[in-house]
């Protein structure tokens, strides 16, 4: 059998057809306008998102903007408070003093603790950016107002009564205008010795009268004067404690012998020696105090004690 021959190249027959340009088919165009298309949606997307990062950029920035306005408000806010803080301790520590005002002239300066004010202004400046701290601290100002006004009310009621119904508690009342009282009591017993009277250094305001030396035979109005003199001078004492120390050096420190010689200087006529008459045939001698007379350089050390006692409204600063 033969194998035929390779088959030959043979090119086909150009015809006219065949000659002429070929339009590409539609699906090709389509194909181009969709990537033409699509390439836009991502150049809008691509805007979209810079426009959406910047909106939020702006949102943040917003947000950062309140979040400042919201802080300084609250800031203005705390600094009124403190500043409103600050007028009402002030306005407190102005009654207090206007308050304090009305002891002026009373002879026991100690009455007015001036000392506790002016420690607490200057704790009030301390704590003058901390509202809290001045809250406290103007409370207790006006603590100190209403201690202060109670003793001007029990004062005007102490003096214009007389609940012992004695010569004691009228005398007291007039030299301490009330804010010294007398009790009729066991003095022997407070006292632990045998006593006409006594005031103790713990509570200076009181003046404590035995019981049984009022209601004693030879006892008269006239003793219970010069006693409520001597007992009104050792109230002084207690409660003017600077003046007093200098004072005292006229006595060679004897309180007591002061105190006598007070009477014996603002009580007209008064002496330590007397003779009480019972009856038109019988008497008492009596001794009230502690024996000495004090001489006129003594007196006169006494007038410049007294001149110099009694509470003063000062003001206080910072």
């Amino acid at each position: 059998m033969q194998i035929p021959d390779s088959p030959e190249s043979v090119e086909p027959p150009v015809t006219a057809e065949m000659a002429e340009p070929v339009e590409p088919p539609a699906a090709t165009a389509s194909v181009k306008k969709s990537r033409k298309a699509l390439v836009a949606i991502i150049l809008l997307v691509v805007a979209l998102v810079a426009a959406l990062g910047v909106l939020a950029f702006y949102l943040v920035q917003l947000s950062a903007a309140n979040d400042r306005i919201a802080d300084q408000k609250q800031q203005i806010k705390e600094q009124k408070d403190l500043i409103d803080t600050k007028e009402t301790f002030g306005a407190a520590m102005t009654g207090l003093l206007e308050t304090a005002s009305e002891f002026d002239g009373v002879l026991m300066a100690s009455i007015v603790p001036f000392d506790d004010y002016e420690a607490i202004a200057t704790r009030a400046w301390q704590n003058r950016w901390t509202a809290e701290f001045v809250i406290e601290d103007t409370q207790t100002v006006q603590g100190y107002t209403d201690d202060l006004t109670a003793m001007l009310a029990s004062a005007a009621t102490e003096a214009g009564t007389n609940s012992t119904g004695t010569t004691y508690e009228t005398v007291t009342d007039q030299l301490g205008r009330g804010f010294v009282s007398a009790l009729i009591d066991d003095a022997d017993s407070l006292c632990e010795s045998d006593v006409l009277a006594c005031v103790f250094s713990e509570d200076p305001y009181t003046v404590h009268f035995d019981a049984a030396d009022a209601g004693a035979e030879y006892m008269n109005d006239w003793l219970k004067t010069g006693v409520a003199y001597h007992e009104f001078a050792h109230v002084l004492q207690m409660t003017n404690p600077e003046p007093t120390e200098i004072a005292l050096e006229a006595f060679g420190g004897d309180d007591e012998t002061m105190a006598d010689c007070f009477a014996l200087t603002y009580l007209d006529g008064w002496t330590l020696d007397h003779r009480v008459w019972i009856t038109s045939y019988s008497w008492w001698d009596v001794s009230i105090g502690y024996g000495y007379a004090c001489d006129d350089a003594q007196r006169q050390s006494i007038v410049d004690w007294y001149d110099a006692l009694g509470y003063q409204t000062s003001p206080i600063t910072q």
